[in-house]
């Protein structure tokens, strides 16, 4: 089955080079010149991944991802001219799973949407045991985050892919490379911000005190481990 893209950019020259490319390699793409643009394309289509530029008319590419996570897990990869540290985490913290930045090369970022749809379609044929987190209840099977209320936790799909990863070894510790490679797929192009701005948002959801965490824990020079 062909995967379907959707690029969301304004420049027209880009987003026509962008598409002749995914297409030569195989997948479908539909465009989008703005974010209201792409969401009513978002909502009409059976999108697998979207490219979202952060500069955009009107709704700007932050929005855009926001609006997308409210309903959907699928991957977001934000495409932005800017590199500095406050736009790479304003951008992941509006949902989007990876970055990159202009200009880029396109076999890196075919690399990494290839990574991002295999883990995303391995995340739905994996099962795996139950874990107790505190008051909460990881059911990687079932793809839910349970309080003991029986409510659920809102996590995207790279949350919960990571504190899947990080529960299938409790009390280990896991290196920022080795989540790199096992969640993103991908290791020596990675970023370290990717893994560090994804544990943040996990602790405002499983720590009763994000800011002294009990649970996703730093291991200083080493990486992270889940404490249940």
């Amino acid at each position: 089955m062909t995967d379907r893209i959707l690029l969301v950019e304004d420049d027209e020259r880009i987003r026509s080079s962008m598409r002749l490319s995914f297409e030569g390699e195989g997948y479908d793409v539909s465009e989008a010149g703005s974010g209201e643009e792409a969401l009513d394309r978002f909502a009409h289509g059976d999108i697998d991944l979207v490219l979202v530029d952060l500069m955009l008319p009107g709704m700007d590419g932050f929005e855009c991802c926001r609006a997308i996570r409210r309903g959907s897990a699928v991957p977001i990869i934000m495409v932005t001219a800017r590199s500095d540290t406050h736009d790479v985490v304003a951008g992941l913290e509006a949902g989007a799973d990876d970055y990159v930045t202009k200009p880029f090369v396109p076999k890196e970022l075919a690399a990494r949407m290839r990574a991002l749809l295999r883990r995303a379609r391995t995340d739905e044929e994996s099962a795996e045991a139950s874990t107790a987190i505190g008051d909460l209840v990881l059911l990687p099977d079932e793809g839910v985050l349970r309080r003991a209320d029986g409510s659920e936790v809102h996590c995207t799909r790279t949350e919960f892919r990571l504190l899947c990863e990080l529960a299938a070894t409790p009390n280990k510790v896991v290196s920022r490379e080795q989540l790199l490679e096992r969640i993103w797929g991908y290791g020596y192009f990675g970023d370290g911000r990717l893994v560090d701005v994804h544990v943040r948002r996990l602790r405002t959801k499983i720590e009763p005190d994000p800011a002294l965490p009990r649970h996703l824990v730093t291991v200083r020079g080493l990486g992270f481990k889940l404490v249940p």
